[in-house]
């Protein structure tokens, strides 16, 4: 049964987390015992040796080769192998769960289309959902052993009510060497089919809904390509039977095709090897040479201990309780009834979907997975009968039992309100008087200077103000952008103008041609600047250059040219 705890950890509280530590279904202390065990029985022999039975010779030569065992413990990148597999296996498990089929879309369009009150249309709902629930069933039993526990034989899933007696001989009579889970769907577009010709099934749109495998069209927008989010590719319109079929196909090729064996193996001997290294390389040991202080004697080495319990907790994660293997007398109890059906199932494959255990190396030994493979018998794996036993309900309850049984339509409780507002109880009255989320920027304090707020057109003429520093910095790093080429004539170059000095931005018009005369004279000395180096600390400097410097304010106009100003192209100003 799943271990679910969501309740505990709804509301952060002082030491949530901490009463989680006492609980042992499902825990680690249950999954990693007997290895901790292990561990401290063979750490304490060794330690027991080392202090008792060894000579002083011996002592120092086992010293020398605890130290160098300690040392090759941070040779093993223990943490970053175990990293990247449980993050592999992890986002498996999900990708597992998310793979196995549910009936609910599908009861719900089989419900809306197609049609009868009578037994015939009563018998087509009931019969097509129950094809589904067959084919998730056979699925199921493929590759969880609760699952094939609870029908190890096709008698089993006949008297589960889940197939009758002329379909177990017309599913028999198919021979394949491989797993015929999928029959029950093609059986499902047949009679969907047929449903159609009858009338039962009013339109073809409806009955591509239902079961359409051609996958074409473009009304479904994009999904995530080979499950990267940034490459997409056309999904079609949504087509039920076929997405049912495709989770039962997912479920199966999880199950057949496991994560590569490399991977696991070089995980557990890294996890084994660096704590074989620290049974010998994590012991007390006495000085080397007389008078020479040694390390403080624990008897418990409680670090060591808490790293075994975190990194083969780790790895063990991964495993699972074992099943007892060999051939198995499975007797069959169906609740509510008060009776037993025996079975026999003698572990083997059986094509047709009999009693398919895959081997005995499912029951055999202990290799049951909790994660890698979540559908075994441990605590944490997926609880697949509770599964097949709702799925069945929910949907036959769906197609027959509500199939046209509404409720009548009236007038809401806020008929008559332009706004409706449901009531709060007392516990959460408090929350009405915290204000809506109307954006993050909702609060923000605008600039108060009307000007700053006036409504502008959008177009090439409009001027850039621009620093001359930041323009220096430009320039140095690409001459394409520099003052010199913005400051020169032509039909793609704006032109450069400043700032007044009392800090308003200039008007769109040109300046007087005293003010182009000093841009141009700044130019002149960059430019001299530039060729002759550095300036000398005595040398000459311009009064009238510095003292504009001073005066006006570090800004710089960028503003594209008007037509006039193009035509003209003359050197000495600008026309007003």
């Amino acid at each position: 049964m799943t271990v679910s705890y969501t309740l505990k950890v709804a509301d952060s509280r002082f030491g949530g987390f901490s009463k989680l530590l006492f609980r042992w279904k499902g825990s680690i202390y249950k999954l990693l015992y007997k290895e901790l065990v292990v561990f401290v029985v063979l750490y304490a022999l060794l330690s027991v040796v080392y202090r008792r039975l060894l000579t002083e010779e011996q002592k120092r030569l086992y010293a020398k080769v605890a130290q160098y065992c300690n040392r090759s413990t941070d040779l093993i990148p223990i943490s970053f192998v175990l990293g990247f597999y449980v993050t592999l296996i992890v986002n498996r498990w999900w990708a597992q769960y998310t793979s196995i089929p549910l009936p609910d879309q599908l009861m719900c369009v089989i419900s809306s289309n197609v049609h009868g009150k009578d037994e015939r249309g009563r018998i087509l709902r009931r019969t097509l959902i129950r094809y589904a629930n067959l084919s998730a069933v056979l699925i199921l039993r493929s590759v969880s052993t609760r699952v094939l526990k609870r029908f190890p034989t096709m008698d089993h899933v006949v008297e589960a009510g889940f197939m009758t007696q002329d379909e177990r001989k017309k599913f028999e009579s198919l021979h394949s060497d491989f797993n015929k889970y999928w029959v029950p769907c093609v059986w499902f577009t047949n009679l969907a089919a047929q449903a159609r010709r009858d009338g039962r099934i009013r339109d073809d749109v409806a009955l591509r809904l239902l079961m359409d495998v051609s996958g074409a069209g473009s009304a479904g927008g994009t999904a995530p390509r080979g499950g990267h989010p940034g490459k997409t590719r056309p999904c079609p319109p949504r087509q039920e039977l076929n997405a049912y079929r495709a989770k039962c196909s997912m479920l199966f090729h999880y199950d057949w095709i496991s994560i590569p064996l490399v991977y696991t193996q070089v995980v557990t001997i890294a996890v084994y090897s660096f704590f074989a290294f620290c049974l010998i390389g994590r012991q007390f040991l006495e000085p080397l040479e007389p008078g020479q202080e040694g390390d403080l004697d624990m008897y418990v080495p409680l670090p060591t201990l808490l790293q075994f319990f975190f990194y083969a907790g780790w790895l063990k994660v991964r495993h699972g309780q074992g099943v007892p293997g060999g051939p198995r007398s499975l007797a069959w109890h169906r609740p509510r009834r008060g009776w037993w059906h025996p079975g026999t199932c003698h572990g083997g494959h059986q094509a047709d979907g009999g009693c398919s255990l895959q081997g005995t190396a499912r029951f055999g030994c202990p290799v049951a997975e909790q994660i890698i493979n979540p559908f075994g018998e441990d605590d944490d794996d997926f609880e697949t009968n509770k599964l097949i036993d709702r799925n069945l309900q929910v949907s036959l309850l769906s197609v027959d039992d509500m199939y046209q049984n509404l409720p009548p339509a009236a007038k809401d409780k806020y008929w008559n309100e332009s706004t409706a507002q449901p009531p709060y109880t007392t516990a959460t009255a408090a929350e009405t008087l915290k204000p809506s989320f109307l954006g993050s920027t909702f609060d923000m304090r605008m600039c108060e200077d009307a000007e700053q707020s006036q409504l502008v057109e959008a177009s090439p003429s409009m001027p850039r103000i621009q620093t001359p520093l930041l323009g220096r910095f430009l320039a140095a790093a690409s001459p394409a952008i520099s003052i010199k080429n913005f400051g020169r004539g032509g039909r793609a170059t704006p032109h450069l103008r400043r700032a007044r000095g009392d800090g308003a931005f200039p008007s769109p018009h040109p300046e007087d041609p005293e003010a182009v005369d000093r841009i141009e004279e700044e130019e002149t000395e960059d430019e001299e600047s530039r060729g002759s180096g550095p300036p000398t600390p005595g040398g000459p400097r311009s009064p009238k250059a510095s003292e504009i410097r001073r005066k006006e304010p570090p800004m710089v106009l960028v503003k594209a040219p008007s037509s006039e100003s193009v035509g003209a192209e003359r050197p000495g100003g600008w026309e007003p």
